[in-house]
């Protein structure tokens, strides 16, 4: 019996649709695996929602009522100047959704995943949690487009009626598009957090809170941008270099946050702190040569390094504060390609080496620049301040890993508990040395109690001293003192650490 198909199978098998051509139909079914199945799947469930149509309806029904009383307001009048009022009216309708819902309903939906034990029958498909996160994520910008979508002509009908120009309302619209993908990335982020009843119960409040916050502090961004900018749209280099250094970070720092959700969904047998780590190494490198661009064209004003430079530095300290607190040791399969430079690799060691190396170099890097400025007195005090905001940061969170995993009981040395004592220790630098400045009588002399201080320290390194003829409040070897003790905090963490990893791998 022969067991070759015949030719009219063969036939009916490749046979493309009628009417396509052959090599048009492989194209679309290229395509068609390279579409992540995730996204048609989560944009078909939200569609088949109660909740997407009630609030698309209730949306187009609140914009249709907005437009008649516009339309009420301004037939018999033959100049009008409400497009400004009636813009921020149909923005507050398409913010509801976008900066309140469509958030939640993405923490929701990778939440319910967690909590009903599906999660796991996801990986099952072969996707990964890269991919998995890629299509939740796109599967509620969707959604956000179908919104927008049915937004978009009534925004677009405020400017017939005068006071806004078109680049206000392209302008507002990309900034509130861009806000909205950073919330989505947040939401889903937060959704990876917890894992019992009671920490899923404070994250879905606290996200909550954080919604409502920012909703209104977007409200309160547009309303002063589309009436300070609305009716005459005029060119301010600062204005839009402001708005051009938030549009970064709210993408760099969505790309950090989606990379830090992955590495939580992904097994410990993985290398999974190496795609976070980079992107934060690659947000501090590309932040430091555009800030040096805008420096050099702004003809090299020292208020930029000065202020960057402790913004920069509170961002590192957050963020490192997660990663100098991973896990000890790794995985068995990853030990053998892990050398004393793969900062990338799993592991609280590594995380905390590449932390203090961050910290450290935005310092020097913003230092540099502040030396190369004019060298006056000014700008060598928000070189100081910001050198001592990095020791700082290195000397509390080594304080913090000394404090948790130093003892050999594990009862503190999870990375929850290093967090909570990180936040305890600076809470504690901070507040009792001005108390006890208080109960001395020191008020006004208290520098060198607060010299440990994070917040009185390095604003006190800032200060401009006008009884001294060098113009400092505080000389520069107290901040080598500073430094001195950083340095040898750092150090003892960094035995203890490497310490707990090699104990660790013997186990």
């Amino acid at each position: 019996m022969s067991t070759q198909a015949s030719p009219a199978s063969g036939a009916a098998e490749s046979a493309p649709s009628p009417g396509v051509p052959a090599a048009v139909s492989d194209r679309w079914e290229k395509w068609g695996d390279r579409l992540n199945p995730l996204v048609v799947k989560e944009v078909r469930q939200g569609l088949r929602t109660r909740v997407f149509w009630v609030s698309f309806g209730l949306l187009l029904a609140a914009c249709l009522v907005l437009s008649l009383i516009a339309f009420a307001n301004t037939h018999d009048s033959t100049y009008t100047r409400e497009g400004r009022s009636y813009f921020f009216s149909f923005f507050v309708c398409l913010a509801l959704v976008h900066f309140g819902l469509i958030p939640f309903n993405a923490y929701r939906s990778l939440a319910r995943e967690r909590e009903d034990e599906t999660w796991s029958l996801l990986l099952l498909t072969g996707l990964g949690p890269r991919r998995i996160l890629r299509g939740k994520v796109a599967s509620f910008l969707v959604q956000a487009v179908l919104y927008a979508s049915a937004v978009g002509p009534f925004l677009l009908f405020s400017y017939f009626l005068n006071g806004i120009d078109l680049p206000t309302i392209l302008m507002v619209l990309m900034l509130g598009g861009a806000w909205m993908v950073f919330l989505t990335l947040v939401s889903v982020c937060a959704a990876t957090v917890a894992d019992s009843r009671m920490g899923r119960a404070a994250v879905r409040f606290a996200l909550v809170a954080v919604l409502v916050v920012t909703f209104f502090q977007a409200l309160t961004f547009t309303f002063v941008v589309t009436n300070e900018r609305g009716s005459g749209f005029s060119f301010d280099r600062n204005f839009f270099l402001g708005l051009g250094a938030a549009f970064w970070l709210l993408v760099s720092d969505g790309w950090l946050v989606f990379e830090t959700a992955v590495a939580r969904l992904s097994l410990v047998t993985e290398n999974y702190t190496r795609h976070p780590r980079r992107a934060l190494v690659v947000q501090v490198f590309l932040t430091f040569v555009g800030m040096t661009a805008v420096w050099w064209l702004m003809d090299r004003d020292d208020d930029i390094p000065g202020v960057m430079g402790i913004l920069g530095g509170l961002h590192l300290i957050f963020a490192t504060l997660f990663m100098a607190t991973d896990v000890d040791g790794q995985s068995r399969p990853l030990r053998a390609g892990t050398r004393a430079w793969t900062l990338f690799r799993p592991g609280a060691l590594r995380g905390f080496r590449l932390s203090v190396l961050l910290l450290v170099g935005w310092a020097v890097g913003c230092g540099v620049l502040l030396w190369l400025s004019d060298g006056s007195t000014s700008s060598l005090r928000m070189g100081m301040s910001q050198a001592a905001l990095a020791l700082y940061g290195v000397l509390y969170l080594s304080v913090a890993l000394l404090l948790g995993r130093m003892p050999r009981s594990g009862r503190f040395a999870s990375p929850v508990s290093v967090r909570l004592l990180y936040v305890l220790v600076g809470i504690l630098g901070a507040g009792v040395p001005p108390l006890l400045a208080v109960f001395l009588n020191l008020a006004g002399r208290d520098e060198l109690l607060n010299l440990l201080n994070p917040i009185l320290g390095t604003l006190n390194f800032g200060k401009y001293d006008y009884s001294d003829p060098s113009g400092l409040k505080m000389p520069p070897e107290l901040l080598l003192c500073v430094a001195l003790v950083a340095v040898l905090a750092a150090f003892a963490a960094d035995r203890v650490l490497a310490d707990r990893e090699r104990r660790a791998h013997q186990q």
